[in-house]
């Protein structure tokens, strides 16, 4: 308990550095500084939280290695550095997809939910081709441009599915899983406007600051129980 609440405070600090790096255009450090978050949230998932579920283990691990392969980036090849980090990204994005899928019962969602599974097609598909038109200018057909497509796919495929197990399940926990994926694609949108667009540093104040929230939503809802679980169990 007293380990959980000094990791709180020092994720809490390590954040409160990154603004203010950021906010004096000090970019480099404030960057430095932020890849710490992910890792420190993983470490505190292990320490306060009892059940853990594979899946999500798997999701906060990948999501974590690339973070930290950053202070190694510069003792690496650019391409061979870029292929792991990306390669880890989209695996994590799997595990997570499969961590909400394996909760759900998705015939019967598809039974209750027709029209919302088909409004949910048509906005992931119109997102996705934005997304496909902002970054295709910068990249050939390749496994960067491969890897980059996957990449934006699963994010819109997460949160689609965390999205159906809220309606659902409608519930607490599944509420905060779909809040954790609506501010990883916001945070995902606006990090391509970042690269892509224009290198500004409240973009990237945004993009870090919307990718913690979502992991605070992330682990926010490993700590509940499944309500729909719990009904069953009960009956």
């Amino acid at each position: 308990m007293i380990i959980s609440k000094v990791l709180i405070g020092f994720i809490s600090l390590v954040y409160i550095l990154f603004v203010g790096f950021e906010f004096f255009e000090y970019s480099y450090v404030a960057t430095q500084i932020s890849v710490l978050i992910i890792p420190l949230i993983t470490l505190l998932y292990f320490i306060s939280v009892k059940k853990k579920t594979l899946f999500f283990s798997l999701f906060l691990i990948c999501y974590s290695i690339p973070e930290l392969m950053l202070f190694v980036k510069d003792a690496m090849v650019y391409q061979t550095y870029y292929y792991i980090c990306n390669t880890l990204c989209v695996a994590a994005y799997v595990f997570l997809l499969i961590e909400i899928y394996r909760s759900i019962n998705f015939k019967e969602v598809i039974k209750r939910f027709k029209v919302q599974v088909i409004v949910l097609a048509i906005l992931s598909s119109y997102m996705g081709y934005v997304l496909f038109k902002i970054i295709s200018p910068s990249l050939s057909l390749s496994v960067e441009y491969i890897l980059e497509i996957s990449y934006n796919i699963l994010i819109l495929l997460v949160l689609s599915v965390s999205l159906l197990n809220y309606f659902y399940k409608d519930d607490k926990k599944s509420l905060f899983l779909f809040l954790g994926a609506l501010c990883i694609v916001f945070s995902e949108v606006i990090n391509i406007a970042y690269i892509y667009i224009a290198n500004q540093n409240l973009l990237n104040f945004m993009f870090v600051s919307l990718f913690v929230l979502a992991f605070f939503f992330l682990f926010q809802q490993s700590k509940l129980e499944d309500e729909t679980e719990e009904v069953l169990a009960a009956g």
